[in-house]
């Protein structure tokens, strides 16, 4: 029987599709490839997680969020001062895992985004 093998992709609406993408290519590093974004060699390898949460959930922020993104990180630290000098709201919380850190912030049209830094053990490359 067939199955699934790996997420493909992760897609969302924009208000300005162009600008929000060279705004994740400025301050998270994601190239830019024909109008979207395809991550291969040594930062593809790692873990990817397909998840779902409760109807009333608020793991992905206040409002209507149906979905969010979560991006592994090599520096979650790192990161975040990155996109606080540009402007996004970042949440306070921080979630410390045997798994890993998470934080997470708002990009500039309003969608919450998860960060995770691999533990240790989890790390590749």
């Amino acid at each position: 029987m067939g199955k699934a093998v790996g997420v493909g992709g992760v897609f969302l609406k924009a208000k300005d599709p162009k600008g929000l993408h060279a705004w994740y290519h400025e301050h998270l590093g994601i190239p830019l490839t024909y109008g979207f974004t395809s991550f291969e060699g040594p930062e593809a390898q790692g873990v990817t997680t397909f998840a779902f949460f409760a109807e009333d959930s608020n793991h992905f922020g206040e409002g209507g969020q149906r979905a969010m993104v979560n991006f592994r990180v090599d520096s979650l630290d790192e990161v975040l001062e990155r996109v606080a000098a540009a402007g996004a709201r970042v949440d306070p919380h921080r979630d410390d895992a045997s798994f890993g850190r998470f934080a997470w912030f708002w990009d500039p049209e309003g969608n919450r985004v998860e960060l995770w830094e691999p533990a240790e053990e989890q790390q590749v490359g």
